[in-house]
Formats: C-alpha cells, sequence, structure tokens
C-alpha cells in the first residue's frame, strides 16, 4: 500500500472509530473497542473494502499511533480524540512541567480569551515536544506552538491522562496555564 492510500485509509479509520461508526454499520464497546473482523467486514459492505493485512499495516506504520489492537490482536480502536460517548481507561498521570499545543493563529484571540476547550472531543490534546505539537498544528497552515504549565495545572488540581500513543490528554487548560503565544 502506498502512503497516500494508508493516509487514506487512516483518516477514514479516525472518522469510523472516533465519530462514526455507525456510517459502516458497527457499534463500538464502552471503551472504544470494534471486533476487527467486523470493522473490516463493515468497511467492505460500505465500499471500502480493507483486508486484515492492510489494517495492520495501516495501524503499524502510523507516525501518530492512532490506533490500538488488543493484547489478543482481535479488537480494535483509536487511542484517542472520540466524539463518542467512550471511556479509554486511562489513569491519571504526572506530565511533564511543559507540554505544547500546536494550533492555527486564527485561533488565538478565542485561546487567549477561552483557554484550550475540549470542544466536541473528549479531551485536549497536548504533546511532550515541540516538533510534535508543530506537526499536529500544521494540518491548518503555518502553526502557532503553545506552551502550557502543565506544572502549575497540576498543582491547581486539574487531571492528566497519557493516552498509549504518547499524547497527553486534560479536560481543558485555561488560559493562564499557557506560557507563550509564539507564532512559528
Amino acid at each position: 500500500m502506498d502512503e497516500k492510500t494508508r493516509t487514506a485509509v487512516s483518516k477514514f479509520l479516525s472518522f469510523v472509530l472516533r465519530h462514526q461508526p455507525e456510517a459502516i454499520g458497527i457499534s463500538l464497546d464502552r471503551e472504544g473497542w470494534v471486533d476487527a473482523e467486523l470493522l473490516l467486514r463493515g468497511c467492505t459492505q460500505h465500499g471500502r473494502p480493507l483486508t486484515r493485512s492492510e489494517l495492520d499495516e495501516v495501524v503499524v506504520t502510523s507516525p501518530k499511533q492512532r490506533f490500538a489492537f488488543s493484547d489478543d490482536g482481535q479488537r480494535i480502536r483509536a487511542n484517542q480524540g472520540h466524539s463518542t460517548d467512550v471511556d479509554l481507561g486511562y489513569e491519571p498521570a504526572e506530565p511533564p512541567d511543559v507540554l505544547f499545543h500546536g494550533t492555527a493563529p486564527a485561533l488565538l484571540p478565542s485561546i487567549r480569551e477561552q483557554g484550550l476547550l475540549r470542544m466536541e472531543r473528549h479531551h485536549v490534546h497536548l504533546s511532550q515536544d515541540e516538533a510534535t505539537a508543530r506537526a499536529v498544528g500544521s494540518r491548518r497552515g503555518k502553526p502557532v506552538i503553545l506552551r502550557v504549565d502543565a506544572r502549575a495545572m497540576r498543582e491547581a488540581g486539574h487531571t492528566f491522562f497519557r493516552a498509549s500513543n504518547g499524547v497527553w490528554l486534560t479536560d481543558t487548560v485555561p488560559s493562564t496555564f499557557i506560557l507563550a503565544f509564539a507564532p512559528e
């Protein structure tokens, strides 16, 4: 499978496993898992045929590690980013002192006023390094990289979780904990 096809499949799987499983006639369990064979059947029945080896390739080669297989390899889920009602079961974790968030310059006035909000997702997503935040923020053009005082947030009672792919999650980031609004 070439890179362009892998990206298209990854985006489709993100849509299905994060937002609309019903689009291909499947449902996620409470923790976001679905039987991999049911997923493949649903994809095929809805005009997006995918083999198990292609699914494995997309999961293994994803630079962002968006998906995970269960320990027995029979089920699959998205690691985070859901707008559907799931409980991924992540335990609270102590974040590094500073985390990063990449965003579009046009969103800065709202972020300065309201902070980072989860919007339709379960959590705000933060990165442990600037490079990852830059890559995430670049999806909408030239990014702005925000530095988040995770240590002060934690000390103020905010809870953080770390997804299995290394993404840091929290409910909100009040603007008072954003250390810098530096453009790239």
